[in-house]
């Protein structure tokens, strides 16, 4: 059966799904956040946040349209509940097909450009679902609190699942003197006291993206620290409302105001990053997994490979929109049976097609845990989000070349109706079988995604979140196994040492 076929077999008692209403009612908890320094009573003050809360609370509603139920919803196996597929744990290559159809579903819905959307950290409890047993047999190395990390992290996928819950996750710390590790220490979120029913932790997180705009904060420090004092060695999740918990958010970058006509993707809204203060929290012992122990930090890697796929997934999707728009600006101006046109729209598809090659053969490699959870294989994956930054600014850059000066010389909605001005623009500035305003339409789309401070803001991004290239030289070094390559020239050599 097929969650579509399941949504009108399912009652309402049976479904876990949360409506676009719920969803924004959640939001109204108290939470602190400032913007520009001013204190918002809550994230539907400020446009930006608002709007983009708004385009999240489409994605509830649209669990329940049959054109995408299957994307967004799944039965899950033990319970027979309607539950939203951010929160499934794929067990099979099946699952793992299944799982990404919503990737692709949010990457579709936002143009791309929320790069850690509303089924992103839930993909990251995924990865610690998988290697749960080993997070079970580890211990606190905090005195005083003592949790259990298997249990923990089976509860808190259930309690996602059970809520359809939204997360932001944040796992850099503050950007800081990098030649001073002691600046840089003094930066991590640490605890300051342990009790038997949890703990206190106080630091900062940045980058926090769609925290203003979600449920729970699922943090950590960035992995990999093996020289990390104990106290910061800590993994956990917590309501964003929680008390001690701030969010200064960064300048707005979308156009919420504007028609769809003038700003087609920034009207949509943003995922506003977040500097998250952790003033003296309080993490319940049923909401740590890990306390203490610098080798369950270095688990990052692994952790992490579910987010690490859904990045690559999205780019695919991107890289896809860019190639649409690409063929339309061809069509709409007459260039298609120009050579060198011709071959800078193959370069968009030569990048289309890659990511999507790195992506299916992710999954095709995929590998199952100790925990039985089916995982994309992680040298596709590094290997596929090195190609994807590295060539992500010049495929902006051909799209833009393409376009010419119509990137350049833009007009809105109002100046195309105007009746004083808006003939000579109608009349002087038809495309190629399409008017003067649909090819305006295409030029204020490519503009969003390419061009104005939302798109810069997304190119910033993308290099932060795939990790800069040079760190992921490096995980290929340290990750992928070349004992075979290294056999097979020893073989076809005939060497013997």
């Amino acid at each position: 059966m097929t969650a579509h076929e399941a949504t009108a077999k399912v009652s309402a008692t049976e479904s876990r799904l949360k409506t676009g209403a719920e969803f924004l009612d959640s939001l109204k908890d108290g939470r602190q956040i400032w913007v520009g320094g001013r204190k918002l009573d809550t994230v539907f003050d400020e446009p930006g946040l608002a709007r983009g809360a708004e385009l999240m609370a489409e994605t509830f509603d649209d669990q329940f349209k049959p054109e995408f139920a299957e994307a967004t919803t799944f039965i899950h196996p033990e319970s027979g509940e309607l539950s939203s597929r951010a929160w499934q744990v794929p067990r099979s290559p099946e699952e793992l097909a299944a799982r990404r159809k919503m990737i692709e579903y949010t990457s579709l819905k936002t143009g791309g450009t929320f790069g850690r959307p509303a089924d992103l950290s839930p993909a990251i409890v995924a990865g610690l679902v998988a290697h749960a047993p080993t997070f079970a047999k580890k211990k606190s190395l905090i005195e005083g609190c003592d949790p259990d990390f298997g249990a923990n992290i089976e509860a808190y996928m259930e309690f996602g699942r059970q809520n359809n819950l939204t997360a932001s996750e944040s796992l850099a710390g503050p950007q800081t003197d990098r030649s001073n590790p002691k600046a840089a220490e003094a930066a991590f979120l640490r605890v300051t006291r342990a009790t038997k029913d949890g703990i206190y932790v106080s630091g900062a997180k940045t980058v926090g993206s769609i925290a203003a705009q979600a449920n729970d904060i699922f943090f950590t420090n960035l992995g990999g620290l093996t020289t990390t004092p104990p106290e910061a060695c800590v993994w956990g999740a917590v309501p964003i409302a929680t008390d001690g918990i701030r969010m200064i958010s960064r300048e707005m970058v979308s156009q919420p105001g504007s028609s769809k006509f003038d700003h087609p993707v920034s009207s949509l809204g943003e995922e506003a990053d977040q500097f998250i203060i952790f003033d003296n929290v309080f993490v319940p012992k049923d909401r740590i997994f890990n306390l203490g122990d610098p080798d369950g930090m270095s688990w990052y890697g692994p952790v992490c490979v579910f987010a690490h796929w859904h990045v690559l997934t999205r780019l695919a999707v991107k890289s896809e929109l860019f190639v649409g728009a690409g063929q339309m600006v061809l069509d709409v101006l007459g260039t298609g049976k120009i050579p060198a046109v011709q071959q800078m729209l193959g370069e968009l598809v030569q990048y289309q097609q890659t990511l999507r090659a790195f992506v299916h053969a992710a999954e095709a490699k995929a590998v199952y845990t100790e925990a039985g959870v089916l995982t994309p294989d992680v040298g596709m994956l590094t290997a596929g989000r090195l190609y994807s930054i590295e060539h992500y600014p010049r495929i902006i850059h051909i799209l833009q070349e393409l376009c010419g000066q119509g990137l350049v010389m833009r007009f809105g909605e109002a100046a195309f109706k105007n009746p004083e001005i808006g003939h000579y623009l109608n009349d002087l500035l038809p495309g190629h079988g399409v008017s003067a305003m649909q090819k305006e339409h295409l030029m204020n789309f490519i503009w969003d995604m390419t061009s104005g401070a939302l798109a810069g803001r997304v190119a910033l991004f993308e290099n932060v979140n795939s990790s800069p290239a040079p760190r992921l030289r490096a995980r290929l070094h340290d990750e992928v196994d070349r004992a075979a390559f290294v056999d097979q020239v020893k073989t076809l050599a005939g060497m013997d040492w």
